[in-house]
């Protein structure tokens, strides 16, 4: 049985916290509210000029297209879900070495990187200047940074140091701010300040000096303890349980799945069928909205009933906030503070992610995409 006061022992927290995780939690909402300052400051060109047979023009896009991995990615997906029922052109998330075949002139292209130094992006970011597409970076530093200043291209300067599913409000908050500058998004201002109140409300109520007895987010880990954790999400929070998902593995240090209505109907539950040896291992994290559409709800309360009786425990996550952004990343926000605690559940600080770590070596070590990138970016503009 772990032990359940450890999450009221503010300096016991500290010394498996030894990174402060939870710090990065409780200043989300002033990450957020810098980073939005800053990148209402930023003003997009009307053409680069990259080579004297090169321009890129900077108008409103036909498409837009969000590259990046990992942590520097989610923020992409956020912006697709929160703006699926409105946005009348396609955003398409691209977590490889290139954009897709249809970008071109008309396709805005933001590069995410977190480090500037993930391949996968750097080597996308090429792609999408050989086709000439309007690229926007989003970095703290590395070649990406390097690149986007040789090339005078656009670019918003976030904070080094943080591990990069920290700096989501770095990688999510500048998406919207740069759509209205370009024409696409109106209004986002009463928007975005609601979800920072929200985020702000909430990691009050659920900081470490708040007690277990008061304390939502660690009476859920404790529920969670020596369970993998399944995220079911549906509509605008399909990104949000993915999210989810990736904070259990990289700060809980378990396994954990998402999967999201109505589709998970259609294959997921037959899953539940396997023998209750199997399925006792797993806790259903289910994200609620009191907004959710009717058949949603029935969707969800007939799954409950009748697929998930095996599970060892089903959970609820209700969203909070009037407007759609700020419901979303409620969810987000406990579900962070969620992984932490249950990391120092285990005795585990929930900062180092070794294994990512020794494998982006590995890969380097054979192969590394930054090798001529330099020549292939002189040849663009010369």
């Amino acid at each position: 049985m772990p032990d359940v006061s450890i999450l009221d022992r503010i300096d016991e927290i500290k010394k498996i916290d030894e990174d402060d995780m939870l710090g990065h939690c409780l200043k989300t909402p002033l990450y957020s509210r810098d980073v939005v300052e800053q990148t209402e400051q930023i003003e997009l060109p009307v053409k680069v000029d990259i080579s004297r047979k090169v321009s890129i023009r900077y108008r409103k896009p036909r498409h837009i297209v969000i590259t990046g991995m990992g942590g520097s990615a989610i923020g992409g997906e956020i912006l697709k879900d929160w703006l699926r029922d409105e946005l009348p052109i396609p955003v398409d998330i691209s977590s490889d070495y290139t954009v897709p075949a249809y970008a071109n002139e008309d396709t805005l292209v933001f590069a995410i990187s977190h480090s500037g130094e993930t391949e996968e992006t750097l080597s996308s970011f090429l792609d999408a200047l050989r086709k000439k597409c309007m690229i926007v970076s989003i970095t703290s530093g590395g070649h990406l940074l390097s690149f986007c200043k040789k090339l005078n291209l656009p670019f918003v300067r976030i904070s080094g140091g943080l591990p990069p599913r920290a700096a989501i409000p770095f990688l999510f908050f500048p998406l919207p701010i740069l759509l209205e500058k370009i024409g696409v998004l109106s209004n986002v201002k009463e928007e975005i300040d609601e979800t920072i109140r929200v985020m702000k409300s909430l990691g009050e109520a659920n900081s470490p000096i708040i007690p277990v007895k008061n304390n939502s987010t660690k009476n859920l880990a404790l529920e969670l303890m020596n369970t993998v954790p399944v995220v079911y999400g549906f509509k605008q929070y399909n990104a949000i349980a993915h999210r989810l998902k990736t904070q259990f593995n990289e700060n809980s240090k378990v396994i954990s799945r998402y999967d999201v209505f109505p589709e998970l109907n259609h294959n997921e539950v037959v899953g539940w069928e396997a023998p209750e040896a199997v399925t006792k291992h797993f806790s259903v994290i289910i994200i609620r909205d009191h907004n959710e559409p009717a058949e949603m709800r029935r969707r969800i309360e007939a799954t409950k009933s009748l697929a998930l009786k095996g599970a060892k425990k089903i959970l609820e996550i209700y969203a909070s906030g009037n407007r759609r952004l700020a419901r979303m990343f409620s969810v987000l926000h406990m579900g962070d503070f969620v992984s932490v605690y249950l990391a120092i559940l285990q005795n585990k600080d929930p900062t180092p992610v070794k294994t990512i770590s020794a494998i982006k070596e590995e890969v380097r070590r054979e192969f590394s995409v930054v090798d001529g990138m330099e020549d292939e970016i002189r040849k663009i503009v010369t």
